[in-house]
C-alpha cells in the first residue's frame, strides 16, 4: 500500500506530497499523520503541497480535518507551496480551510510554526539530554 512519509524535525512533522492525491492515499496520510502528532508529541505540522496540481473538495477537507484533529491534539498545522490554481479551485469549491495557517514556502511555514508554538517550547523540544561523561 502506498504511504506519504512522514518526517520529524524537531517538535514538528514535515510531510512533503509528491503526487497528486487520490481518495486512498489521503485517508491514509490523515490517519497515518494524526498517529503520529499523538505518538512523538509533535506541536507542528507542515504540509507541503508544492507538487500538488489539483485539489477537489475531498482533498480539501482532508487537510480541514486534519487540521482540527492536530490542534485537538496541541500541534498547529501550516500548508506551504500552494500553486495559484489550487487555491483558486478551493475558493470557488467555498473551502476556507478553517484551522489551517498558509505560507509560500517550507521555509516560511516553518518561521510560522515556530512563531505559534513560542521559541520556548522549540528549544525544549530540540535539547537532547548528553551523559555526562567529566570527572571532577
Amino acid at each position: 500500500m502506498e504511504r506519504i512519509p512522514i518526517l520529524k524535525m524537531g517538535p514538528f512533522l514535515l510531510v512533503t506530497i509528491q503526487v497528486d492525491l487520490y481518495d486512498r492515499l489521503a485517508l491514509n496520510l490523515e490517519n497515518d499523520l494524526i498517529s503520529m502528532v499523538s505518538k512523538t508529541n509533535a506541536r507542528g505540522v507542515l504540509i507541503d503541497i508544492s507538487a500538488v496540481s489539483i485539489v477537489d473538495s475531498f482533498m480539501g477537507r482532508i487537510l480541514g480535518n486534519i487540521a482540527s484533529m492536530s490542534r485537538i491534539m496541541d500541534a498547529e498545522t501550516v500548508v506551504v507551496g500552494m500553486q495559484p490554481a489550487v487555491a483558486i479551485t478551493l475558493v470557488e469549491l467555498g473551502l476556507t480551510l478553517q484551522g489551517v495557517y498558509t505560507a509560500l514556502d517550507v521555509e516560511k511555514g516553518m518561521e510560522l510554526l515556530q512563531d505559534k508554538i513560542g521559541p520556548d517550547q522549540v528549544q525544549e523540544q530540540d535539547e537532547v539530554e548528553e551523559p555526562d561523561d567529566r570527572t571532577d
